[in-house]
Order: C-alpha cells, then structure tokens, then sequence
C-alpha cells in the first residue's frame, strides 16, 4: 500500500525554497505568472517526490515574505515534515524565525534543515553559518535534525537530501485514512470541459469518485467527479494526499480558500470554540482579554475576539484557557491546531490546540477542569464529559464523530466501552451519560412524589405535563426514558410511582359505594356524570376524580367521558353477547339494545365502546363479534 507523506518548506524571501523544490522534483512550484516575473513565492506552490517503494512525499511550497505569512499559514495545516531552508549567504532572517515559530506552534515533529547556495560562499563562513543554526534551532523540534549543505544550482547533496527525506518520511505517523474525510481548500480554479476544482491536502479519511461531499462552512452538498493527485488519475483519495477534486454542479465562485471539503452531515460549523493558548517566549507583545486577533487553522483566517479565562492579559511564554469568538463561521474539529495573529501590526504571536468546538456555559469552577480534561484527558475521558455535556439529549455516535479528531472505529469502541461500563446508556440512536439519567430519574421521582402530595385523588400525572418539566427534552428520547425507570407505572397516557395508591378519606369511600349503588341500580342505563353528582349531592368535578379512582380499581368501566358502569354490569353486557352470537353471526342495533333492555340513547355509546375496543365490528349496520367463545 502507497503511503502519503507531505513535506512544508519554511524560511525566509529568496533563500532558494523554490530552486531546492525543482532540484529535488523536476517541477517548477511557482505556478503564477507574477511569481515567474519577480524570482518570488506568493501563494501556495506544489510538487511531489516519489519513491520506488511506493512512498509519495507531497511537497508544499510556502512563500516566505512577512507580507505572504498568511498564504504560508494556509499551507503549513497539513505539514508532516518541515523542510526549512536557511541561505548560506544570508543566514537566519525574520522570516526564517517567525516560520519556526509558526511550526512549533503547529507542533510539527519532524524535520530537516537545508542551507542552500552554498557555492556561493567559503567554507570558513559556512561552518559559522551552521553553528548559528544549531543555536537558532535550539529548544524547537529541529534540535536534533539533520543539516545538509547544498546547492540547487549544482546539484551538490541533492541526492543525499532526497535520501534524507525518505528515511524520515518513512518514521512519520501517517494521518488516519479511518477518520472523517476533511480536504481544507487552498486552491479554487475552473478546467474547461470539467467545471470547477478545488484542491487541498487531505487532513484525515479517504473519499472516492461518485461520493457525495458537503461544502463547509457554506453547507453545500454535492458530489466528486473526479480525483487527481501530482496529475495522477485517482478512484479513491487518502489522507496525507495533495488532492484535485472536480465538484459536480458547483460554480469557482461558491467556493473559497478556508472551505472544508468533508463527508455530508457530520462536521458542524462554529462561532465559538474554547482552546489551550501558548504565547511566544521571544513575542514582545502582551495580549489583553478581549482583544481581536487574526486566527489561523487549515487553510482558513478569521477575526475573532479572543476571552482568557482567568486573566485580564497574558504576557510572552504564558499559557491560558481561552474562548476565541467570530462573525462568521468555522469549521475545525476538537484537536485541531491553529495560531493567532496581533490584529496590527500582523505578528505571529501564540497558538495552541482547539479543545472544543461546541462549547457550553459553564460555571467558573467548572470551566478550568473541564478544560483540562479537553487537553490531556484520554480519548474516553474527553466523550464522556462531551456526552455528559450534551445533557438529556446526551450526543449520536456520529455526532462525537464530527466533533473530536480521531479514528472512527476508536470512537465507535470507547463509546461502547462507556455503556459496557454503566457509565452511559443507548437511548433512541443517542447517547446519555448514565450521570444525567440517574438525574432524570431523580427528578420524575420528585415530581412525582410532590404531585401525589398534592393530588392524592388523582391517579397519576400526564406525560405532557411532566415532559414540560424537561425543557428541550426530544419527545422520543423522554418516552424511551421513562420506560426504563423502574421506579413508575405508566398506564396510557399517565404515570405514577409504583409505591402510590389513592388514599381516600372514610367520607370519600362512603361516596365510592354510593357511586357504586346508583350505577348498579341503572343497570344499562347510567345517569350522566353531571347527573350522578347531583343526585348523591358532591360537585361535579369531585365525582369526576371519584369516577377515575374507581375506574383505576376496575370496580368501573369507562365508556365514555360522561358515562361508567360498574363491572358487574360489564360482565353481563359481555355474557349476554356471547350468548346472542352462539347462534348467531350478525347483530342490529335494534337487537343488542333488547339484549341489554335499555334504549338505543344508551345503545349507541355501548356500542361506540365495543368497537373502539375490538370487541365488536361494524359492517354496515350491522356488528359482528370479535371474541371468540
């Protein structure tokens, strides 16, 4: 299998990047005309170096002027191995400190140093030269690299550099092709006869022709054409690859630099996200809280405001937790690197790691160790809290996808872990932290033990009445919920604990009995609820809370809202439609109301029972019976 490794040039305006780029590849990375003109790098360049053993190093050739540092930073997102280049004529410039800068920022952990056009200088002066290296480097990820004097003019060490970037290519970690699929555009262009084509290096997954993409920020959805890398015709992409990408049905101008090409429906876009920062020891400048800044990640640059929490400034070399908020939205995951920028004059001065991209409000106390489990938490750790985060609502096995960097199958197992574990549960496709569900289950409890104080006639609350005492609680998951709490009785619509039973007074228990009398005396024909309480003389709605207990009990049938019958009476109805339809298949209404010896006023709604119930099926006008004997 190939492995796909890219290589970032860094260091300083007219130190030989692109001349050492050509010599190592045969491919010319200055693309734009201007670049040609001026003997400069504005914007991204690319090649690729490719081995016999199936190693492809794509190189990123990053321009070096102060002004151009933002086209480096759009470049430097997706860098395995840093290549920096110092000119033995010149030595170390700012640009050449503030790109080392910006690669320990991005905790690059490889990497070599090339001191270019050395024949243009004695070898007395290119032994200073190197010493000033080792001590420029010195404390960074170039400690212990390796320094390769060359010349892209002659030739010389060409090769041995090209050996050199193998051996080390071949120790990088390659980026995760089981992680979601996210190309970070850097270049937008249109081919005739294709349309148009977005380029990039492909941060993590894999993606392949036919397969549907989402445009981000933007939300676009469409789909892959077709898939290039170094002009090589692809059926599939992997991270770690320059990826071409034609989009089907998309115009150059839906599309800009900072996008992210990902798979549809998983990464979410952000105003707001919480970070560790680290300023720069050698930065002069202190940043105050609330201030704006430049922010870079991926190949995106924003204005945002940054929130230290904690401190009112920060001064070089310290670190903080912080909020960065913007305008417009991004897209990064938690995990992503980024730097900020000194709004004016522009400086590189700190970055850090994006901790999480979908915050919460948090208490102070909270925030500091929340933060910290975000940081140097394991992977388990950081969704638990995030699943914890997400409340009643807990969080989908794909959303906690989208939202952490990292392998989707390692997700996937530390979330079963987590409910191997009782230490979160499945609900309806989410996931709750079992913490928020024992809370849940507290709370139902509570509410209802208070309700059965207050309402001991009643035999139970409504669903909807006790839902509302969870707001934004999805309708699904609480009737999931509550169905797994051990503590409650759910009967239709309404719920009780299952240690309550009505408790009536000795004087409503006397009411029962005469409630029960009156009805048994009526036989098949009921007086009304209104005309029941009036004539055992009790309120209306006293009868109607004595009605439900007694239909609780089953020593009441409800057959309507207005109209019980004890259950002696019901036996009877039913016994005397099993006797009629032992020798007979249809029944007229006519009939059953002299089965029952009532008038077809109380007929009907007996009917209009037994049907609802599937004790009796209408046809026509007749009804046919359901139970068999």
């Amino acid at each position: 299998m190939n492995r796909y490794i890219i290589l970032g040039t860094a260091g300083h305006i007219d130190h030989g990047k692109s001349a050492l780029v050509r010599a190592l590849t045969g491919t010319d990375p200055d693309r734009l005309k201007e670049e040609k003109e001026r003997g400069i790098t504005i914007d991204l360049g690319f090649a690729d170096l490719a081995y016999a053993d199936g190693l492809k190093v794509g190189i990123v050739d990053v321009p070096g002027h102060e002004r151009l540092i933002k086209n480096m930073l759009a470049g430097a997102g997706g860098i395995d191995i840093v290549l920096m280049v110092i000119a033995a004529d010149e030595g170390i410039m700012p640009q050449s400190r503030e790109h080392l800068d910006i690669c320990n920022l991005l905790k690059v952990k490889r990497g070599l140093i090339a001191v270019t056009k050395s024949d243009l200088v004695e070898e007395d002066w290119l032994e200073l030269i190197q010493e000033d290296i080792k001590d420029f480097v010195k404390g960074t990820f170039l400690e212990n690299a390796e320094m390769i004097t060359l010349s892209s003019k002659t030739g010389h060490n060409i090769e041995l550099l090209k050996e050199k970037i193998k051996d080390i290519a071949l120790s990088v970690e390659p980026k995760s092709v089981s992680g979601i699929f996210r190309l970070p555009v850097d270049r937008i262009f249109t081919l005739k006869g294709f349309g148009t084509v977005v380029t990039g290096t492909a941060v993590s997954g894999s993606i392949s022709l036919d397969k549907p993409v989402e445009i981000l920020p933007r939300g676009i959805k469409t789909k892959v054409r077709g898939l290039q890398s170094h002009g090589e015709k692809l059926k599939t992409a992997y991270a770690g690859q320059r990826v071409a990408m034609n989009l089907q049905g998309i115009s150059k101008d839906e599309i800009r630099r900072g996008d992210v090409i990902t798979i549809p429906d998983r990464v979410k876009t952000t105003y707001v996200i919480d970070a560790d920062l680290e300023l720069l020891k050698d930065s002069s400048n202190t940043l105050k809280n609330r201030s704006l800044i430049h922010f870079h990640t991926g190949t995106s640059e924003l204005t945002g405001r940054i929130i230290i929490y904690g401190e009112q400034e920060l001064k070089p070399g310290e670190k903080a937790y912080c909020q960065f908020r913007f305008k417009a939205p991004i897209t990064v995951m938690a995990g992503d690197r980024y730097i900020i920028r000194k709004f004016s004059p522009l400086l590189t001065i700190g970055g850090g790691e994006i901790l999480d991209t979908s915050p919460k409000r948090r208490r102070k106390d909270d925030r500091a160790k929340d933060l910290e489990i975000f940081e140097k938490g394991e992977l388990k750790e950081k969704l638990s809290l995030k699943i914890l985060q997400g409340g009643l609502n807990g969080a989908t096995p794909d959303e906690l996808i989208g939202w952490i960097k990292a392998e989707t199958p390692v997700i996937r197992n530390e979330v079963n872990s987590l409910v191997k574990d009782n230490l979160a549960i499945h609900c309806e496709g989410r996931i709750l932290h079992k913490k928020v569900f024992d809370d849940f289950v507290q709370k139902v409890v509570s509410t209802l033990n208070a309700f059965h104080k207050d309402n001991p006639l009643k035999p139970g609350i409504s669903k909807e009445a006790l839902r509302a005492a969870f707001k934004g609680l999805d309708q699904r998951v609480f009737e999931s919920l509550i169905h797994i709490i051990k503590e409650i009785v759910i009967e239709k619509d309404i719920l009780r604990l299952n240690t309550f039973k009505i408790s009536l007074s000795e004087d409503k228990k006397v009411l029962k009995e005469r409630i029960l009398k009156v009805l048994e005396q009526s036989e098949f024909q009921p007086p009304s609820k209104d005309e029941l309480a009036k004539s055992i003389s009790i309120k209306p709605q006293e009868a109607n809370e004595l009605l439900k207990i007694m239909a609780t009990e089953k020593s009441l049938v409800r057959i309507n809202d207005s109209m019980y019958i004890p259950m002696s009476n019901y036996t009877k109805m039913i016994d005397g439609l099993k006797n009629f339809f032992s020798s007979k298949n249809e029944m007229t209404v006519g009939e059953f109301r002299d089965i029952l010896k009532t008038s077809r006023k109380y007929a009907l709604p007996f009917l209009e029972y037994l049907d609802s119930n599937k004790i009796t099926l209408r046809v026509g006008e007749v009804r046919k019976f359901l139970i068999k004997s």
